[in-house]
């Protein structure tokens, strides 16, 4: 299932064969032509941040900012560890229990939200822990090849 978000106000949810009822075709690269209902519509796709989800397009010549969440998304935020982006982060904890095998920044340094931080092993699958929020790196508390458990603070912002 697809939860769909358009210019923060209309709210949709998709279930994965929704795209089977759309007559898609690519046009040019980002650029669409799609049959709906016997209706046409001219799609462009202007802006895409694939790692947030978030996307600007163009429908037949009106602009909306559409936010996706699919339901590993939608699981995360049953479980409280939806994306943070709305508070002030203090620490940064280990989402899982599991080696550090990389620490990509230092402390006093300026991070934005989405930047690496700590490569954290688990379950034989490398997890990249990005930044939640802007912020400064006050303390690291990890270590390179430590095995850390679950919640455990990694750093300090």
């Amino acid at each position: 299932m697809l939860k769909i978000v358009v210019n923060s106000q209309h709210t949709f949810e998709l279930n994965e064969n929704a795209a089977q009822d759309l007559d898609l075709m690519e046009t040019h690269p980002g650029i669409f032509h799609i049959l709906k209902d016997n209706h046409s519509y001219n799609v462009e796709v202007v802006k895409a941040d694939y790692a947030e989800k978030t996307f600007t397009v163009k429908v037949n010549g009106q602009i909306y900012e559409v936010k996706a969440q699919d339901k590993f998304d939608l699981l995360l935020q049953q479980l409280g560890m939806g994306n943070g982006s709305n508070k002030q982060i203090k620490d940064l904890k280990a989402p899982m229990p599991g080696l550090i095998l990389d620490i990509k920044v230092t402390e006093g340094q300026s991070v934005q939200k989405g930047d690496p931080l700590i490569i954290l092993e688990a379950m034989k699958m490398e997890n990249i822990i990005k930044a939640p929020a802007d912020g400064v790196v006050k303390l690291i508390k990890a270590k390179k090849g430590e095995t850390v458990e679950k919640n455990q603070i990694l750093l300090s912002f």
